[in-house]
């Protein structure tokens, strides 16, 4: 791999985020979306934010591209978000945007298994009334997440059995149908065909790498 890839301070060839199937780029031609806006360090530790529009619903994706070495703290965020804690409001550069505040109703997290390097020592606990939604695409996050996200009180409708690309069409793949208020089955269904389209794994293998925390 290019070591520009893994540079966790060159967002525009990052593996997760500026290259081809990063966050960024991806969702900037993908079907459906919008890019309304991109800002650069909008808080301390994030170098770049995109924002983007679902066209045939009111659903806005508020991505973040945090510093390589705040890794720690991305994950942090994350799951204090899926407690449902509110992240900073959020200006929509829209007519009809205005801004977006309070919980999150999907909180994601892509990139690499941080938790594999290092522990949080705790977890958030749930704040809010309803479980929040959450997917979690990086290798086995289904055996590194899984009690985190249970603590926070969220619903985890896609986690990963083991060693995969988080790249972005899988994260397309499972907010589109998460938009469409499909099952956790179906989303990761979703999710196994968008992986094996791209990776060429075969179907069947592709399923077995995606679950839920049901």
């Amino acid at each position: 791999m290019p070591a520009r890839l893994g540079n966790g301070d060159d967002p525009e060839n990052n593996l997760y985020w500026g290259a081809a199937f990063g966050v960024k780029s991806f969702f900037a031609k993908a079907p459906g979306w919008h890019k309304l806006q991109q800002v650069d360090r909008p808080l301390s530790g994030v170098l770049q934010r995109c924002i983007f529009q679902y066209e045939t619903h009111n659903t806005y994706l508020v991505a973040d591209a945090y510093q390589g070495m705040e890794i720690k703290r991305c994950i942090s965020d994350f799951l204090s978000y899926a407690a449902g804690a509110s992240p900073p409001a959020v200006s929509v550069p829209h007519p009809n945007g205005g801004t977006l505040d309070g919980p999150a109703d999907l909180v994601v997290y892509v990139g690499h298994n941080g938790l594999m390097d290092f522990s949080l020592g705790s977890f958030p606990e749930r704040q809010s009334k309803n479980p929040i939604d959450a997917l979690v695409l990086c290798c086995a996050s289904k055996q590194y997440f899984s009690d985190a996200i249970r603590a926070a009180g969220a619903r985890a409708l896609l986690l990963t059995t083991g060693l995969m690309a988080p790249e972005a069409y899988v994260l397309d793949a499972a907010i589109k149908g998460w938009i469409s208020a499909e099952s956790a089955d179906q989303i990761g269904a979703r999710a196994a065909t968008a992986y094996n389209r791209y990776q060429k794994c075969g179907y069947r293998a592709a399923r077995a790498l995606f679950t839920s925390g049901h």
